[in-house]
C-alpha cells in the first residue's frame, strides 16, 4: 500500500509491529496512530501538516542530555507508548514541563537529592505524579544505558493525609435530585454511583 506523502514506515524487530510517522525537513517527527488511510491516521496526519516547524536549533539537542533523554522516552513503546490514553496525556504534561526547565543538563548528573527536592517543592498529589513519571523515565534511562543506576528507586511517595469525603445525607440526596431531574447526566451519574455501589474508574467503563 502506497503510504501518504511524507509518510515513513519502521518496523519494530522484537514484535514485528510496524510504527508510522510523518517526517519533513524543518519539521518535528510526527508519530502516527492506527493503520495508514484509516479516518483515525488521516485525521492525526492532517493536524501533524498544519503543525507548526522545528526552531531554529531546536533539533539540535545533546546525547545524554535530559531533552534527549525524554524525546528517546516519548517514542518508546514499552514505557510509553503502551501506557492508557489519560497516562500518556499526564506523563507527557510533566515531562514536557521537565524538558523545558531542564533540557540541556547531562541526565546522568541529575542526582537523587536533585529529584527529591524538585518532588518537593510540588503539592503532595502533584509530587505523586511527577514521581511515577521520573521513575519510568529513569528506569527507561538504565535500560538504554543513559544512566547506570535508578536515582529514584529509594524516593518514597509521601503520604496524603485527609479528613476523607463526606458521606451524603439521605436529606442531600434528595436535594441533589430535586435540582437534577431524571433524565439529566449529572442524575445518571448520581443513580449509577449509588445503586451499583461501583467505584468510579468501573462506572465510567459500564454500556448501555
Amino acid at each position: 500500500m502506497k503510504l501518504p506523502r511524507y509518510v515513513q514506515a519502521w518496523v519494530d524487530g522484537r514484535d514485528g509491529r510496524a510504527y508510522y510517522y510523518l517526517r519533513r525537513r524543518g519539521f518535528p517527527r510526527v508519530r502516527l496512530p492506527g493503520l495508514p488511510w484509516s479516518p483515525s491516521f488521516m485525521a492525526a496526519y492532517e493536524a501533524a501538516l498544519a503543525g507548526p516547524r522545528t526552531a531554529i536549533g531546536g533539533g539540535r539537542i545533546k546525547p545524554g542530555s535530559v531533552a534527549a533523554v525524554v524525546a528517546e522516552y516519548l517514542d518508546s513503546q514499552q514505557f510509553f507508548g503502551s501506557k492508557s490514553a489519560g497516562t500518556q496525556r499526564m506523563r507527557r504534561g510533566i515531562l514536557e514541563r521537565f524538558r523545558a526547565a531542564y533540557g540541556e543538563r547531562p541526565f546522568a548528573l541529575l542526582p537523587a537529592e536533585w529529584i527529591e527536592a524538585l518532588l518537593d517543592a510540588k503539592p503532595p498529589h502533584a509530587a505523586r505524579s511527577w514521581l511515577v513519571t521520573l521513575r519510568s523515565l529513569c528506569q527507561f534511562a538504565v535500560k538504554r544505558g543513559w544512566l547506570r543506576a535508578d536515582p529514584t528507586a529509594n524516593i518514597k511517595q509521601r503520604s496524603i493525609k485527609g479528613d476523607g469525603y463526606h458521606t451524603w445525607t439521605e436529606d442531600e440526596i434528595a436535594q441533589f435530585e430535586a435540582h437534577h431531574p431524571v433524565g439529566t447526566k449529572p442524575r445518571l451519574a448520581l443513580a449509577l454511583l449509588l445503586y451499583t455501589a461501583q467505584r468510579r474508574g468501573d462506572i465510567v467503563k459500564i454500556g448501555r
